[in-house]
């Protein structure tokens, strides 16, 4: 396969910025939205391969995300050496995998109706972020787990497919999304997908190893805007608690966002009537509906932030690609020169002797005539 050229850097790079930039101002449609289209795909072939073993699950995922996979490659080739093009084609696939306004959306519905004091409205509405059991939940737990899952999402839905997507451009931004896609389906433990959602969630968290804890970076940078000097306490979070989750990638977010906003997240959760005890993250008071809103912002300047680091990322690149090329040639150059060289004597003995040969045969000529 051959290596993008500058060009095709540079198209890939104003693809993720024009992506960040329609997250903001086109919505999600109601039908038709590619990921729901990849996921009635994922479904039904996970109704035709469905057992309950990993191998049959490890194909599953494979296929699920080999199929779009294949398909981002093909679109890839047919754009080099059309930036115009692999800049429209990379901003749309952008805007389609990421999430980054929806979940701001999901977050200010909720901070309203918990504003409200429509608590069983709010109860309701929280499937829309996680899958916890709202039943019981006050309004503070209503607010934690807003807070948690945006601080969650913010990496998974947000940073992970712009960090992708400068690795490996399109077929980067479409593969993270589909395996991220499957793990919500699947990648979740219960009866049913215990081994053969076990692939998905692996490799989901595979993924999303860098992501995490790169959120967690631009967290701690992004902290002060949310709260006064609260970087110091977003880093010291984070590097103390981070590993302290269950999840390998979520307490690296959450326990970062906890440090930035000053609060305490982790606790009891209660999933399919199964409670759920998890680390305290953060050190700070309880999570208030005062919180959501700062979250938001908060995942509004990382989503920003992972969008420019991953557009200067390619640029980057971009701005090398030509000096490696010189010197990839380099040795061909060296071969020609020294060919070159070696030939010159012949050549210039051939050159002195053409003038004799042509006299003589002048002269032949005329003894002739």
């Amino acid at each position: 396969m051959l290596a993008p050229s500058r060009t095709d850097l540079l198209a890939t790079a104003t693809g993720l910025a024009l992506g960040a930039l329609l997250d903001h101002v086109v919505p999600d449609p109601r039908r038709g939205h590619p990921v729901a289209v990849f996921g009635r795909f994922a479904g039904a072939l996970e109704r035709r391969l469905y057992a309950p073993s990993r191998s049959r699950g490890a194909l599953y995922t494979a296929l699920a995300v080999g199929v779009p996979v294949a398909a981002s490659v093909a679109v890839d080739r047919v754009t080099r050496g059309r930036p115009v093009l692999r800049a429209a084609v990379t901003g749309v696939s952008a805007w389609a995998v990421v999430g980054g306004a929806s979940l701001r959306r999901e977050a200010a519905a909720m901070d309203r109706l918990l504003a409200a004091e429509d608590l069983p409205g709010a109860r309701e509405r929280l499937s829309h972020l996680c899958g916890r059991d709202p039943a019981g939940l006050e309004a503070p737990a209503v607010a934690r787990a807003v807070v948690e899952s945006v601080a969650e999402n913010t990496a998974d839905a947000v940073v992970a497919p712009f960090f992708w997507g400068a690795v490996a451009g399109l077929p980067g931004l479409v593969g993270y999304r589909a395996a991220n896609t499957l793990d919500a389906m699947v990648g979740h433990r219960s009866s049913r997908y215990d081994r053969f959602g076990w692939a998905s969630a692996r490799f989901d968290d595979l993924l999303n190893l860098v992501p995490s804890r790169l959120t967690a970076l631009l967290t701690v940078g992004a902290a002060p805007a949310v709260r006064r000097n609260s970087a110091a306490d977003a880093w010291r979070t984070w590097r103390r608690d981070g590993s302290a989750h269950p999840s390998p990638n979520a307490g690296q977010c959450e326990a970062a966002a906890a440090g930035a906003l000053g609060i305490r997240l982790g606790g009891r959760n209660v999933y399919g009537g199964t409670v759920d005890e998890r680390p305290v993250l953060g050190d700070g008071r309880a999570a208030q509906v005062s919180d959501i809103a700062p979250a938001a912002r908060l995942s509004l300047l990382v989503g920003a932030g992972a969008a420019a680091l991953g557009a200067a990322a390619l640029a980057l690149r971009a701005a090398g690609t030509a000096p490696r090329r010189a010197a990839a040639t380099a040795p061909r150059r060296a071969a020609t020169a020294l060919q070159r060289a070696a030939t010159a004597p012949r050549r210039a003995v051939a050159a002195r002797r053409a003038p004799v040969f042509r006299s003589a045969a002048t002269r032949l000529g005329r003894g002739a005539a």
